[in-house]
């Protein structure tokens, strides 16, 4: 097959490398030069290109890994080969796939894809096939889609090492990730920030603050993209955690160790539940 993978930053990149040695011909598509360079001479690119017309219109599946504001300026200048396969591993995809889904042609498949896998660092340099093994995928189905094109990706997922894919619609995925996902980096953005710096903070933490606060290294354009177009699902899920929060500093400050240890044990049992 061959594939071009939009956007050579750190899952592109990741992608890159988890397609190495499977057999197809991969090609990179990114505005910096030293990336493509590296990528060529690490062998997961064949080639690369600054624009994807100069490739896009000859490839089965094209990935396309920008960020949200980019993908439907991408799709508008871009001509896709008939009957290939186009994704996009944003984050958030109610806001805008009926968008895209009004550009591409009706002779082009769309399926939106969420890898859930990643680092906090920025660039194909710290892209690594390792993260999508045995991570979760999510596919996002609508009614255009093709069900054995649906069927095609999940297995092209779980060859990359990923879990048996999800299938979802739109809305879920936004809700479900705003709770998973965009939560969690707002408590850890929230903490790190809270920090009175009366000490020196990294001579006094242990591992329970290392991996609360590792996903506060945080792409802010990316992230401030990903919060604001999903703001209805992920302020739900900021007040249900406000909720919670909140019962356990009214149980602090009554002495009530019953509320406590109640908290405590359920979620012990969530935990291990997952």
């Amino acid at each position: 097959m061959k594939i071009a993978i939009v956007g050579l930053g750190v899952v592109g990149g990741s992608f890159a490398k988890a397609l190495k040695g499977k057999g197809h011909e991969v090609y990179g598509v990114d505005i910096n030069d030293t990336t493509i360079a590296i990528a060529k001479a690490e062998g997961t690119i064949i080639e690369g290109y600054h624009n994807g017309k100069d490739i896009v219109p000859e490839c089965d599946l094209t990935i396309i890994c920008l960020y949200p504001s980019l993908i439907l300026d991408f799709l508008r200048k871009t001509t896709f080969k008939p009957g290939s396969v186009v994704s996009d591993v944003v984050g958030i995809k109610s806001s805008f796939l009926n968008k895209a889904l009004e550009i591409v042609a009706p002779d082009v498949e769309y399926i939106s894809i969420h890898p859930m896998a990643g680092k906090e660092k920025q660039g194909y340099i710290y892209g690594d096939a390792e993260v999508f093994r045995g991570a979760n995928f999510i596919i996002i189905q609508h009614p255009r889609n093709n069900e054995e094109k649906i069927r095609q990706m999940a297995l092209f997922a779980m060859d990359l090492g990923f879990r048996p894919a999800r299938i979802m619609n739109p809305e879920d995925h936004d809700e479900i990730i705003s709770y998973t996902s965009q939560l969690t980096h707002a408590i850890a953005v929230s903490l790190i920030n809270s920090d009175t710096q009366k000490y020196e903070t990294g001579k006094y933490i242990g591992d329970s603050f290392r991996d609360l606060t590792r996903i506060a290294n945080i792409n802010e354009n990316l992230w401030s993209e990903l919060f604001l177009n999903n703001k209805e699902y992920l302020l739900e899920s900021i007040t249900h955690f406000e909720e919670k929060l909140s019962e356990m500093k009214k149980a602090i400050m009554d002495d009530d160790i019953e509320t406590l240890k109640k908290n405590f044990i359920e979620a012990t049992k969530r935990r291990e539940a997952l």
